[in-house]
This record gives structure tokens, sequence and C-alpha cells, in this order.
């Protein structure tokens, strides 16, 4: 059987938020299988950059809010601008503002939706829109790939992180969303829900191990990351998946439950009385709409 081709020689990559943590480890990798790298973040895109073209890569920085008016519009700009063209945007930037919803204000919920859930779709139209002109112009399929950063909080609920929960499902969504749009096209869009020991998880997961590996190193997680953007990936688009350590889990999609019916049929339902009674003998999830199950990924 012939080896799967992960190797991304003259492509060009696009990595939000890659000045440090995952964006910078994702960034490392993809420059490190052949892609030619722009590095996109707030801070340290620089750093992230030199780092990439010390190892002998290709590299250069864009600094800005990655949510702002235009800035997917300008990341693609300066991709055609360096490399002539975007074919990988991994979309990383994020930050937290956690806190119980009781005591949560306007500002905490609208900085963390509009910098990961904004931040996403901006980047991913202009991307979109790139290939799709592309592929009419060319008349044929196109390597475009987009990999999201949702999260385990969409999946768990994460009482103390409502506005990231939040963001972070409305990114799966946009995900299978943009994966039907750009079906057609021959491109790709997938996210993932990774588990790394960062500046953003160090209150959840504390300090790396004295001794050994870190199993919730970035690095860890930035393999996938790098397979979805090659083209050994082509078939795979619409997916989400749990990833950190050496374990990757693939969700499966929402399933339909119990159906509750009305007892005379096109008659609708008589009043809440009768509903209360259908749910009272239906298998509800214990968990409610909830996946548990992933927290014991190990």
């Amino acid at each position: 059987m012939d080896e799967p081709n992960v190797r991304l020689d003259g492509l060009a990559a696009a990595v939000t938020g890659a000045g440090r943590g995952l964006g910078r480890a994702h960034a490392l990798a993809l420059a490190e299988g052949g892609a030619r790298l722009l590095v996109a973040d707030l801070h340290g895109a620089q750093d992230t950059a030199a780092e990439i073209r010390a190892r002998g890569g290709t590299a250069r920085a864009l600094g800005g809010d990655a949510a702002a008016d235009g800035a997917g519009d300008r990341l693609l700009a300066a991709a055609e601008e360096h490399y002539g063209r975007l074919d990988v945007l991994v979309n990383n930037a994020g930050v937290v503002r956690d806190r119980m919803l009781f005591n949560m204000d306007e500002a905490e919920w609208d900085t963390v939706v509009r910098t990961h859930l904004r931040g996403h779709f901006l980047a991913s139209r202009a991307a979109a829109a790139h290939w799709r002109a592309r592929a009419k112009r060319d008349g044929g399929p196109v390597h475009g790939r987009i990999v999201n950063t949702a999260s385990e909080a969409f999946l768990l609920g994460s009482p103390g992180q409502p506005n990231y929960a939040a963001a972070k499902g409305g990114i799966a969504a946009l995900t299978t969303a943009t994966a039907q749009a750009l079906r057609r096209y021959g491109a790709t869009a997938n996210a993932i829900c990774p588990r790394a020991r960062t500046a953003m998880t160090t209150e959840v997961f504390g300090p790396p191990p004295q001794d050994g590996p870190d199993p919730l190193a970035p690095e860890r997680v930035s393999p996938l990351v790098a397979y979805l953007a090659s083209p050994a990936a082509a078939h795979v688009t619409g997916q989400v998946f749990v990833v950190h350590g050496g374990v990757i889990g693939v969700l499966r999609p929402p399933e339909l439950g119990p159906v509750l019916r009305a007892a005379s049929p096109g008659g609708g339902w008589t009043g809440p009385g009768e509903v209360a009674r259908a749910v009272r003998g239906a298998d509800l999830p214990p968990h409610g709409f909830t996946a548990p199950e992933v927290a014991s990924l190990a």
C-alpha cells in the first residue's frame, strides 16, 4: 500500500493565534511539512515566524485582531501578497473570560464570542471565497483546507464558561456548514477539540510533569492539524475531533433520541398534560445534550 501523501510542499498556510501555545505548535508543524507560513496574532507573531525561518522554513508575520472588521480580507491579502495564494487556514485565535452565567457581564460574553466565533467566520469567509474563485477559474477542485478550533467545553457544558462553550459550539456548527458549502470545490473544513497545556489552560491542567514527556504538550495536537491540511485528508470533511496526547476521538453526528408522538395522529398535542405524560415515559439522557464520556479519554 502506498504511503499517504502528508507533505505540504509549496502550499501556503495561515495560522491565527500563532504567537504561542497551540497556534505556534501548529505553525511549526505545518512548516516542518513544507508549507509556507503566514503567522497571525496580536502578540508574538514575529517570534514564531522568526523561529520557523531559523529552522529553514518560510514564514511571514501578520499582526492584528482576528475579529476586527476586515481581518479575514487582510489575512487573505497578505497570503496572496507573499505567496500568491492561500491553501490552508488554521483558525486558532481565542481568549477566555471565565465566570458563571449569573456573574458574567456583557463585555465578558461579547469578548469571547467575538474573538472565537466572529474571528473564525471572518477568516473562513475570505478563504472560502478565494477557493471558490480559484475552482471556477481553473475549472476543477482546489486544495483548500480549513481547520477550526472548537473545544470539549461545548460537549461537556462547562458551567464556568458559558461564553466559551457557546462560541465553541458555534464553531462546530460553522465547520459543518462550511464543509457543505466547500464540498463542490474540493475544499474541506474540519474542527478539533484540543486538550493542551497552554497559557489559557494553566489553571485547569497545572504545570507539566517534571520527569518524562508532557502528554498535554501543544505539539501533540499538531500532527492531526498537519494531516488535515495535507493531500491525504482530501476525503475528510465536516468532522469534529477530540485530540490530545496519543488519542484522537472522532465525534459522531448528533443522533435522534426518543420520538414522542401525540395520541391523535395528525391532531397534534392536546395540551401540556399530554406532553408531560409522553415525556414521563421517555428514556431521556440523564446528562442532557452533552457528551460527558469525552472527559474520560486518556
